[in-house]
Parts: C-alpha cells; structure tokens; sequence
C-alpha cells in the first residue's frame, strides 16, 4: 500500500485553525497515578503553542478526562489528579470540555463547537498518545479536519502487549507514524512555530 498523507502543509492559511490541548492533567505527573515518561517536556512544548496560538488569535480548546465512575482509580472526578496541569491552565473565556471516552468527540460538544467556529484545521496536543491523542485525531480526520500534531508536545507511557514490555518512546514513535502514513502532519514543536511565525 503506498503511503497516503490527507494533511495539508503547515503553509496553510492559519483561519479557520485551532488548538486541541488533551488531557494535559496532574495524573500523567510523577505524582499520579500513570506517570508518562517525557511528561514535564511535552507541557512545556504545550505551553509555548498555547501562548503562540493566542498571540495570533488561534482558539484554545482544552479537553479534561474524567472517569464515568466516580469510584474510578484513575482520573476520579473531584479530585487533584483531574486538574489540567498549571503550566497549560486555560486562559480567559476559553473553552474546556469535559469528556469520559479516549476519543474527545464521543458524547462532547466538541465537533459542534468546532463548527460554530467554522473551524477546519485542527493541531493536536497532549496525552496520552497511543490513547486518547490517537483516538482524537484518526476520529477528527474521520470527521473531515485537516490535523497537524506537535509530537513532541505529546507524551505516553510503557505498554505491555502480552509478555513484551514495549517504551513509550517506542509506542509514542508508532503512533506518530501511523499517523504520518495517512491521517495527520507530524511535526515538532519548533518546526510548528517556525511555520506559524510566516
């Protein structure tokens, strides 16, 4: 099968464009309950897109994980370990939308949001990536938009598959290559900025 790319350049006019920030939230910190590896470098790389973003007026959408039930032991609602990270609070009047699904469309308002905005271009952020930034953006490119992610403002963790212990930076370099071969633009951090700074 030969490679398919359905993202456009990062050239593109930067209208109609925004910023998905997911689950950047105190669980993934070494003080939660999963750790990501790389945790601490990918909000920081988060936050300097947030802050490049608003300079140019590109909206800021962040979404927060909260499990369904509330006698989860990850990601309990009322709790310190659901707070978005300080470094990438939300600023001002933008929006946070709340969500209990990997995918941050399921049962969100957040292609309806999207729409009202007449967005159409969508850079993607966050955690975990072989969880809910993969379900995010393949559902996003389903869903018609043209995705770019900052891979390196990304973070995951190891992941057992049977007996094989695999490193996140080993699953993290799967998925972004997945995502590269036919749904999504992946860049780094700098490389995003530079293009946005044209």
């Amino acid at each position: 099968m030969a490679q398919v790319h359905h993202a456009q350049p990062l050239e593109a006019q930067l209208t109609n464009h925004a910023v998905i920030v997911v689950d950047l939230q105190n669980e993934y910190l070494p003080s939660g309950h999963l750790p990501l590896v790389g945790i601490e470098a990918a909000v920081h790389n988060a936050a300097q897109i947030m802050a490049q973003a608003r300079v140019q007026g590109i909206p800021v959408i962040h979404i927060r994980h909260e499990a369904a039930d509330a006698n989860a032991t990850v990601f309990q609602p009322g709790t310190d370990h659901v707070k978005i990270q300080a470094p990438v609070q939300p600023e001002g009047d933008e929006t946070v939308i709340l969500k209990h699904y990997p995918n941050s469309f399921r049962e969100t308002s957040l292609q309806s949001q999207l729409q009202q905005m007449g967005i159409t271009q969508l850079t993607v952020i966050g955690a975990m990536s072989y969880m809910c930034i993969d379900a995010t953006v393949r559902a996003a490119v389903d869903l018609g938009y043209q995705v770019t992610v900052a891979e390196d403002a990304c973070a995951t963790r190891n992941i057992a598959f049977g007996e094989k212990e695999v490193p996140a930076a080993q699953a993290h370099a799967t998925i972004m290559a997945g995502f590269e071969f036919a749904y999504a633009q992946v860049v780094t951090t700098n490389t995003l900025l530079s293009h946005w700074a044209r």
